[in-house]
């Protein structure tokens, strides 16, 4: 089976137009499947139904989240798929096999008092702290994922018709404006970029060392600027993102815009962030009517 495995995540590295991280992804999950299999002795084809059930039971016994497991389940079809395409099975339990469903959990949200502190925070005199106001503002402004962030390059960006063209999965392409206040920190850092560009790249934001900035680079900001501000929350690469998402419909934005904007494929998935405010809502009621609050 690995030579399965490696023949399938080449095909879908070269004509899915997938991310990098989810191709990693992909390759845990089937590596994980790969082992429950070895451990009871059965083969790839041998996979039923209730291979599948006790298979997700023991995801659910180490701790996997409900998202996490759905996530394997729709990762082993569609490997399963390649599999009966390409004539290794002539049929496959998988494909029938029903995705558990799962409640969205509810993201944590800035306040827009908490965005603007960790906005601020950055030392406008160096080079780095420039840059990073530059990519903290742009998150905040777009609502951008980190990954569609870090990949952008100098043409991506039009500062005198204040938007950024964002590419996303699979080829999908979507114009998002800019604030005034992401682009002038974003101009600010472009006139200071070169000295950072050492290696003549396009991308646009470029680490301490003239390299694309990785995920990891940019945690690290987010958790240092985050613990500078003394922002008390649980923090991680999409809490900006969220939180623009709260802060627009709290501001009358409706959530067909909103899904665009952020580019969802459902707009079911915008109903998180409608829950998200309801509940922050009921915190703030509380806070402020409750007697011992």
């Amino acid at each position: 089976m690995n030579e399965l495995v490696k023949e399938y995540l080449t095909y879908i590295s070269e004509n899915k137009n997938l991310s990098d991280n989810t191709i990693d992804a992909y390759k845990r999950d089937i590596t994980i499947f790969q082992k429950f299999l070895v451990s009871n002795n059965l083969t790839y084809d041998k996979v039923n139904n209730m291979t599948l059930m006790s298979y997700t039971q023991s995801l659910a016994s180490s701790g996997k989240k409900e998202s996490s497991i759905a996530r394997s389940v729709i990762c082993l079809r569609n490997f399963y798929k390649y599999l009966v395409r390409t004539g290794r099975l002539e049929k496959a339990a998988v494909l029938d096999y029903e995705i558990p469903k799962y409640k969205r959990s509810i993201p944590e949200i800035l306040t827009v008092e908490e965005v603007n502190r960790l906005l601020s925070t950055p030392d406008q005199n160096s080079i780095k702290g420039v840059r990073d106001k530059a990519m903290l503002e742009m998150m905040y402004a777009s609502g951008i994922k980190i990954s569609e962030m870090l990949n952008l390059t100098l043409e991506d960006i039009d500062l005198r018709f204040n938007y950024l063209r964002c590419k996303g999965t699979k080829g999908m392409e979507r114009i998002i404006p800019l604030g005034k206040y992401c682009v002038e920190c974003v101009d600010k850092y472009l006139k200071l970029r070169k000295e950072l560009n050492t290696k003549d790249l396009k991308f646009l934001f470029l680490n301490n060392k003239g390299e694309k900035m990785s995920r990891q680079g940019f945690w690290k900001i987010i958790k240092y600027y985050s613990k500078k501000a003394k922002i008390n929350k649980e923090i991680n690469l999409y809490t900006l993102r969220h939180s623009i998402a709260v802060h627009m419909i709290e501001n009358g934005a409706d959530i067909r815009s909103l899904k665009e904007l952020l580019g969802y494929k459902d707009i079911s998935a915008v109903q998180v962030y409608i829950d998200a405010m309801k509940k922050q809502k009921l915190m703030e009621v509380y806070k402020n009517t409750h007697p011992r609050a």
